[in-house]
């Protein structure tokens, strides 16, 4: 039986190897060399920040990281903290991390340069995506996403910034930093996000995929504008009033928009309009081959349409969300020769809401406007706009402005319907828009319907920023025109295809005994010279005519207020 064999006795039994030369021991600790002191004036080297990647490992822990950071003092911590959380990156650029900082300040410069874009060369993207419940769906997660990441990097930097020694109070004062800071930076991209559920519900809610309509291609959607140089909406104004039965249409406007530039002409029927015709190829000119007629005058009027035609016949149209609203598409686009495409019905009795969402609108006045008053009872205004030039008005005295016709016509409420429309594109800036859009969209959904399907919004968006841009011209087709009771829609369609024909600037040419440059209400409408046998534009700038008169303006002054039932 062998006995073990002693590792320090060699094969032949010779004495053990001493430790340093035996290879079984291990190496003796190197003998520590004392390094000469630096001298006294020179100085203390720092070594530099190392990137952990181009040293070839991560630095060991939190402690090696802050001994290279060159961050000194506690109320430098704070500030770093600050200028961080408006420039992601820096704070991290401080502590040495500068792959992270510099990664973190390139997406910033990045998110900056989209946000410049989509408000100059990429509104029509900016739009789209606005108007889209996909795209918007889009927007909110982005907006959480990105307030989540830059509370958590405020939250990153101050940890890498503050130094092992803090105290407990200064960490209390920078927890409270860095939380104010935290909410700061969130709570715009939160409210972005707020905006963007806002909108998503109003599209969902005002634009329908499964829109019902008798006049409404059921492939409207996927080719909106199809091979059309102009796409026509009918804008109609609803009051119904307590006082009245059912809906009357008393604002009919038809807006003609280039699909190309935006350019766009309106056109004003008056509410007393009769026989209104119908397309021979529709049913409606079946039963009313000489025009609409309900038996009597008065419920014959245009603006009586929308009412007594469904009434009379309800089915006759097939299924349909709104038979009043297509009964009058079919009629105005017949007196105008044009196809109406969409309509959008604005209930005037919510009207006041809409324009106290904007913040008001501003209008000039050329003669002295009723407030109240009932024409045909003999009942007296309770008061009256004076003439005057940019006058403010909420939707309240907005709506009266609209509505005032004691001692004047039809055509002149016409007149100054259309400068409203005119007012409330101007009042609807970007930043109006965004500072009160939840009121703004709270209220349209309120009183705004329409047939325009979902699919075909994006579209009227990117036009709507041409409209803007090109401006509006109007034709209003009043008694010095036409004769509401005897209508010549011969004449009326010639008006109409030569108000599209012309040029945009060739409205600025006289075309009427008025002066264009008046409010239309004084220069009397939009007549046209029939012995003038080379073409003109019956239409003018919707800014020339609401502008003010201080001519007419201070005729109508010397003249004085007409009564009141206070008896001024």
């Amino acid at each position: 039986m062998s006995r073990p064999r002693d590792p320090h006795v060699g094969t032949l039994g010779a004495r053990a190897l001493p430790p340093r030369l035996d290879p079984r021991a291990g190496r003796p600790p190197r003998p520590q060399t004392r390094r000469s002191a630096p001298a006294a004036d020179a100085p203390a080297r720092r070594p530099a920040p190392r990137d952990a990647a181009r040293a070839g490992a991560r630095r060991p822990d939190h402690d090696a990281a802050l001994a290279h950071s060159p961050v000194h003092g506690f109320g430098r911590v704070l500030g770093l903290t600050t200028v961080g959380a408006l420039l992601p990156g820096v704070g991290f650029l401080a502590a040495g991390y500068r792959k992270i900082g510099w990664t973190l300040l390139a997406g910033l410069v990045a998110l900056i340069g989209i946000g410049a874009w989509l408000a100059t060369g990429g509104q029509h993207v900016a739009i789209r995506l606005a108007v889209s419940p996909t795209g918007l769906l889009l927007i909110i997660a982005a907006a959480v996403g990105l307030a989540v990441v830059w509370a958590l990097v405020v939250i990153a930097q101050y940890r890498v910034l503050a130094p092992d020694g803090t105290s407990t109070g200064q960490h209390l004062v920078g927890s409270l930093l860095v939380v104010l800071l935290a909410l700061g930076v969130a709570a715009p991209a939160f409210e972005a996000a707020h905006l963007a559920a806002v909108q998503r519900n109003l599209i969902n809610g005002l634009f329908g995929d499964e829109v019902v309509s008798a006049t409404v291609p059921t492939d409207a959607a996927a080719d909106p504008w199809g091979s059309k140089d102009r796409v026509n909406v009918l804008l109609l104004g609803g009051d119904g009033g307590d006082d009245r039965t059912g809906v009357r249409t008393d604002t009919v406007i038809v807006a003609s928009i280039d699909t190309e530039t935006g350019a766009t002409t309106t056109f004003s029927l008056p509410r007393n309009l009769e026989e209104l015709p119908f397309p021979e190829d529709s049913p409606l000119h079946d039963v009313y081959p000489d025009g609409f007629d309900a038996g009597s005058e008065s419920e014959s009027l245009l603006n009586a349409v929308y009412r007594n035609g469904p009434a009379a016949h309800p089915d006759i149209l097939g299924p349909t969300d709104n038979p009043g609203a297509d009964f009058l598409k079919l009629g105005v686009g017949a007196a105008l020769g044009l196809t109406i495409d969409y309509y959008v019905l604005i209930n005037l009795d919510g009207f006041s809401q809409l324009i106290d969402a904007l913040g008001g609108i501003t209008v000039n006045v050329n003669y002295y406007v009723p407030i109240g008053g009932e024409p045909s009872l003999g009942y007296l205004p309770d008061d009256y706009f004076a003439p005057g030039p940019n006058q403010h008005m909420d939707g309240w005295h907005a709506l009266a402005f609209a509505r005032g016709r004691f001692g004047l016509t039809d055509y002149q409420r016409m007149d100054r319907q259309r400068c409203m429309i005119n007012a409330i594109v101007s009042a609807a800036d970007p930043m109006t828009l965004l500072s009160r859009y939840q009121q703004i969209a709270a209220t349209t959904q309120d009183i705004v319907s329409t047939d325009i399907p979902q699919g075909v919004v994006g579209d009227f968006a990117d036009l709507a920023l041409d409209v803007k841009n090109a401006g509006i011209r109007s034709v209003v087709f009043d008694d010095s025109v036409i004769k509401p009771a005897y209508p010549d829609f011969d004449k009326i369609r010639t008006m109409v295809q030569d108000a599209l024909a012309a040029p945009a600037d060739q409205s600025s040419a006289p075309t009427s005994t008025a002066p264009t440059g008046t409010d239309a209400s004084a220069a009397g409408g939009a007549a046209v010279d029939t012995s003038v046998t080379a073409p003109t534009s019956p239409a003018v700038s919707a800014t020339d005519a609401c502008a003010y008169d201080p001519v007419a303006a201070q005729e109508a002054l010397d003249e004085g207020e007409p009564p009141t039932k206070n008896g001024r």
